[in-house]
């Protein structure tokens, strides 16, 4: 059993109420139109059977869609990765925040789900409406190869291969924790995200090394800079008990 350093009570102390500030003009945004036209594409282009969709970070702790199969699988070549740059959500203009998305290179163990039988192009619609809305992120959204235990399949796959304008690739993970140990949107903290993401894939029995090393230093960066508002001290850990 692993002992988590991040702990509800810190992440509780970076929490602040800020305004959704709506979109910031700097994107172009998707229509309806555009939706269906991307979403028929990508369903002409899914394998025969089910639909999968790989979860690596917020999808498996919060995935808002109806799922009737899951299992633990392997994406080769890429690698979680802190590197989408945010003023919205879990970060302001005051105060950037990150999200993470699928750096190329290395393995990403994550959670695949299997969405029920029906239509395609209407259930990847309700997924893109989720993920993005800007034609920016388009290229982002693909089918990614990966392994189970069952065998090969493809599943859709968000935040994959981002690049330019909007990302900050190969980040030190100190430069990140700083980042995520400060950053608050209308819809809650980057401590929160990546608390929530690393418990949920330890219940899978999944160890991110790269994501345990960033909690502790994250909760370092709390105890630093809250340790007046910390009360008797250190904060108990949690255990997280994984599933083999």
């Amino acid at each position: 059993m692993r002992h988590m350093s991040l702990t509800p009570e810190l992440v509780a102390l970076c929490h602040r109420e800020e305004v959704d500030p709506g979109p910031s003009g700097d994107w172009t945004q998707l229509s309806d139109d555009d939706f269906s036209t991307l979403a028929s594409r990508l369903a002409g282009e899914a394998d025969e059977g089910p639909l999968w969709v790989f979860a690596y970070g917020s999808l498996i702790w919060k995935p808002a869609f109806e799922s009737v199969e899951q299992r633990r699988a392997s994406a080769h070549g890429w690698h979680r990765s802190f590197c989408l740059d945010i003023v919205r959500w879990r970060g302001s203009a005051e105060q950037p925040g990150l999200m993470m998305a699928l750096e190329r290179g290395g393995r990403c163990d994550g959670v695949i789900y299997r969405l029920p039988d029906g239509d395609k192009a209407a259930q990847i619609e309700r997924l893109l409406r989720r993920e993005i809305d800007d034609h920016e992120a388009v290229a982002s959204v693909r089918w990614v190869p990966v392994r189970t235990a069952q065998g090969r399949l493809r599943a859709l796959g968000f935040w994959v291969g981002v690049t330019g304008r909007g990302t900050s690739l190969g980040q030190k993970l100190e430069s990140v924790a700083k980042i995520l140990a400060r950053a608050c949107g209308h819809v809650g903290s980057g401590a929160e995200y990546l608390y929530n993401t690393v418990s949920h894939l330890e219940t899978f029995g999944i160890h991110d090394r790269n994501l345990w090393r960033l909690q502790q230093l994250v909760a370092d960066e709390i105890r630093s800079l809250n340790g007046h508002r910390i009360a008797g001290g250190e904060p108990p850990v949690v255990e997280i008990a994984t599933i083999t």
